[in-house]
């Protein structure tokens, strides 16, 4: 099996909570939380900060983590996740890569261990980690998982899948042809699901979020 890489994306820039990367959760920066659970999870072969800001280098290294930096127009609010996962791709060879979002912090080492594994042991192109909700959804007021015609019990109900992008993985080959071929390369070839908690899929844009996941840290170490 070919090379399996951790790349966590860090752009500096933050519309709503700044330098959102580098705020503290029990004192410690968000990067660092995600640099460590990489480390933790021992499943990958590299680990990788991707950010277009120069500052996130030192932290990397003193994480025993390696730095990518991207060019500085894929760190701007326009820019995608597509744009920058492609552009690192170029530059890096490897089967498959996982990026691990710092901003889930909740996200445990024991899920991305598993969530790499359940991958490998697919044969899906993409995996999105998803939060399962096994509740009433309808979309623009049509139902999705049940009827209108019958009320049926919570528990029988199929769970919807709500991506959370705490986690993803992307095989190299399938997302770059894709790319070659001016297609969405996010979700390109076979695409499958990981579940995962409700508190592992939250993630921090504001400081709301942020203050949440400190009260749900709290309150699950005791």
């Amino acid at each position: 099996m070919g090379k399996t890489i951790a790349m966590i994306p860090a752009r500096m820039g933050s519309q709503r909570l700044a330098k959102k990367n580098l705020r503290e959760l029990q004192g410690v920066p968000l990067i660092v939380r995600a640099i460590r659970k990489c480390h933790e999870a021992g499943c990958f072969d590299e680990i990788w900060v991707n950010s277009e800001n120069a500052e996130f280098g030192p932290i990397a290294e003193a994480e025993n983590a390696r730095f990518h930096q991207r060019p500085e127009e894929l760190g701007n609010n326009n820019a995608t996740s597509e744009d920058f996962v492609t552009e690192f791709f170029k530059v890096h060879d490897c089967e498959r890569l996982v990026q691990v979002h710092s901003i889930a912090p909740l996200l445990t080492a024991a899920e991305v261990r598993d969530f790499v594994a359940a991958w490998q042991g697919s044969t899906h192109d993409v995996m999105l980690s998803c939060i399962e909700d096994q509740i009433e959804v309808a979309f623009k007021g049509v139902p999705v998982n049940f009827t209108f015609a019958e009320k049926t019990n919570s528990q029988d109900l199929t769970p919807v899948q709500r991506i959370t992008w705490s986690i993803t993985g992307w095989t190299r080959e399938t997302f770059l042809a894709a790319k070659a071929a001016g297609q969405t390369a996010t979700y390109a070839g076979s695409v499958g699901f990981f579940a995962v908690s409700g508190i592992s899929g939250h993630v921090i844009k504001t400081q709301t979020d942020l203050d949440v996941a400190e009260a749900l840290l709290a309150a699950a170490q005791g």
